[in-house]
């Protein structure tokens, strides 16, 4: 399993969405658990770094990002 590199401020979009229904999540804190708020309605969530990595369908990086 490949991982998936993340930095604060990425935003990324999930392949299924949110029950507000944005698919887009932006990345508040990075770590064994990552914390991510949904740009639709604004819930945080915390989730395993592996099972959101499994959900994960693009990763859009921000400016100042090191991605890529």
């Amino acid at each position: 399993m490949r991982i998936v590199k993340l930095d604060v401020g990425d935003t990324l979009q999930m392949k299924k969405k949110h029950p507000c229904g944005a698919a887009e999540f932006i990345v508040l804190r990075v770590g064994s658990d990552i914390r991510i708020r949904c740009t639709g309605c604004g819930h945080d969530i915390t989730v395993a770094r592996e099972k959101l990595e499994k959900n994960i369908k693009n990763v859009i990086p921000t400016k100042g990002s090191q991605n890529g």
